[in-house]
């Protein structure tokens, strides 16, 4: 801060201490409030000391401009609101000349005090909590500055009901934004005991007026943050609904035959690992699972023989089976679900690359990614799976034969996620196993091998030197 004179009149240049602070809308008027202070300052300490206020008056008004001045950047800083809370309360106790204070925030649901920072105290818990009752918040509200307590008066404006006794406190200043409480500011004793005088309460409350703004934009940051916590919970709870209900219907569709009990669980398991590996986000990995549990809802209609049956299909039978595609798509696009792509996974999930799937024999980027995942863990999880026409395949088999149709059938970078989780299953890694129901039987070399040989097809045998 700069100031001169000239002959006319005092000419102040104000400057903040941090010329990097941004003061925000709500605290521009700190700004021109210290302006025009310190200008009246000026003119009365240049006047004959006959018309002017007292020095130590002076004195004391040259305090509470600095604190005005030291508080701006401190409102405005980008810290955690803990450390500015204590900063502020410093301000204030040092402005009123106490040894203890408290800055409590207010909360009218149910109608509550709680402390956010405490200085001098040696009693006050953390966090001292004092409910009020209607009476309470009428009488801080409509209070006009700080107000000196005593055995009389106690009773007014705090409750005994809280953890800390109100006796303690010797001041109270309301925090209040348009009217409304937003907090409260407690002081204990004086040095020397002595009481307030209206100097300490008058520059008390000016500073309040600044530190209200501050408090408020907090608890409306902490009450933005509360919501989306409990609608998160809210989407979390219902997911967990949604999947809970989708593992029912999942052991329903499996339950036609004990050689596919399980299948629908675990392919949505499955292909949710996959798109983890694959880096998709929570939302597209919650969709996977789901339409994993779903994919083969169609089977409900097709004959339990066929599922029993040792030997191949004939035509008719195969076609039968073949329909189940259809018919889940048919069932799935009736339901509103959270993930729009669920129809068209059920309906595709036995599509192939190179258009040898069924039932509308699509080709390459014509299959969607997320039905290409689905594909790839539901034909996993036939193939280690044990059959009526067969025993299972072991794993180590099982993804070498897979790597080998990538990328004609199976999409190449989904079969890599598919590793990707082998391996972490085959060196122990401290998660929920991939594979939670047989071990795995291929070393991590041999994935390791298995994926440098889906790499080297993928560049057609080229090197590239680095």
């Amino acid at each position: 801060m700069e100031m001169s004179t000239s002959k006319n009149s005092p000419r102040i240049v104000l400057a903040c201490r941090n010329p990097g602070t941004k003061l925000t809308n709500n605290l521009l008027s700190l700004a021109f409030f210290l302006r025009d202070t310190l200008i009246l300052l000026w003119s009365i300490f240049s006047l004959p000391l006959r018309v002017a206020v007292q020095r130590s008056n002076f004195r004391r008004l040259l305090r509470t401009v600095e604190a005005l001045s030291d508080l701006g950047p401190e409102l405005t800083a980008e810290r955690e609101f803990a450390q500015t809370a204590r900063v502020m309360l410093s301000t204030l106790i040092e402005a009123a000349g106490a040894r203890e204070g408290a800055l409590f925030v207010f909360s009218d649901r149910p109608s509550l005090l709680t402390s956010i920072a405490a200085e001098g105290f040696v009693l006050l818990p953390e966090p001292a909590i004092i409910p009020l009752l209607p009476r309470h918040v009428h009488a801080l509200t409509v209070t006009r500055g700080p107000v000196v307590l005593n055995a009389t008066n106690y009773d007014n404006f705090l409750s005994s009901n809280g953890n800390v006794a109100p006796e303690l406190f010797k001041c109270v200043a309301p925090l209040k934004v348009g009217g409304k409480l937003v907090g409260l500011v407690v002081l204990g004793r004086r040095e020397g005991d002595t009481l307030y005088e209206n100097d300490e309460l008058e520059a008390l409350s000016l500073l309040c007026n600044y530190v209200a703004l501050a408090v408020q934009n907090h608890s409306l940051t902490q009450t933005l943050a509360q919501r989306i916590s409990e609608n998160l919970r809210l989407m979390a709870s219902l997911h967990g609904f949604y999947d809970n209900a989708l593992e029912a219907f999942a052991t329903a569709i499996d339950v036609k035959h004990v050689n596919i009990h399980g299948h629908s669980l675990r392919v949505g398991r499955y292909a949710a690992a996959i798109g983890e590996a694959l880096g998709i986000e929570a939302g597209e990995v919650a969709a996977l699972r789901s339409a994993g549990y779903l994919h083969d809802i169609g089977k409900v209609v097709v004959d339990k023989y066929i599922f029993g049956k040792p030997g191949a299909l004939d035509p008719r039978e195969f076609r039968e089976m073949a329909e189940h595609t259809v018919i889940g798509h048919q069932i799935v696009s009736n339901v509103q679900f959270p993930w729009p792509r669920i129809p068209e996974i059920v309906r595709w999930h036995h599509e192939r690359a190179d258009g040898s799937g069924y039932p509308d024999g699509l080709v390459s980027d014509e299959v969607p990614m997320p039905v290409r995942i689905i594909a790839l863990a539901d034909t996993f999880d036939a193939m280690t799976s044990e059959r009526p026409y067969r025993d299972p395949h072991s794993v180590g088999g099982t993804v070498s034969e897979l790597v080998r149709l990538a990328p004609q059938k199976y999409d190449p970078n989904a079969v890599q996620a598919l590793l990707i989780q082998l391996r972490r299953d085959a060196v122990g890694s401290n998660r929920v196993p991939f594979l939670e129901h047989m071990s795995v039987n291929i070393a991590p070399g041999d994935i390791d091998q298995l994926a440098a040989s889906l790499q080297h097809k993928l560049t057609n045998g080229k090197l590239y030197l680095t």
